[in-house]
């Protein structure tokens, strides 16, 4: 069974970092591409970041150019989103999502078939 499912998210000042981590399970990272993904209370769900099955290919939201980054470890079969300098606009649920998609494919849409069940993050003084 496909599972993704995320960790790392808490309550942090702003300014702060955190981690997100997403692990995976009932399959393994070699040909799925990966999004991260938030939604905030009344709004709608936004895409975040993504990265190729490769991991060549990374592209990031206007919003968090500079300040986050995307990551995936074979290894561990897990993916991450580092997230520096959070504001109180990151505030939000994080979601995970994967793609079985090309080496260069990497999606800053909705059309990703697996998704985790967020983890949040507040971000607050």
């Amino acid at each position: 069974q496909l599972q993704l499912v995320e960790s790392g998210g808490g309550l942090v000042q702003p300014g702060e970092s955190l981690r997100l981590s997403c692990a995976v399970s009932g399959f393994t990272l070699d040909y799925y591409a990966f999004g991260w993904f938030r939604q905030a209370p009344g709004k709608e769900r936004q895409v975040v970041s993504c990265i190729s099955s490769s991991g060549d290919n990374t592209k990031y939201a206007d919003s968090v150019k500079g300040r986050f980054a995307i990551a995936r470890d074979h290894s561990k079969n897990r993916v991450y989103l580092q997230m520096n300098s959070l504001q109180s606009e990151d505030t939000a649920v994080y979601y995970c999502a994967a793609e079985i998609a090309g080496p260069d494919w990497c999606g800053m849409g909705d059309d990703y078939e697996y998704w985790g069940q967020g983890t949040q993050v507040t971000v607050s003084s």
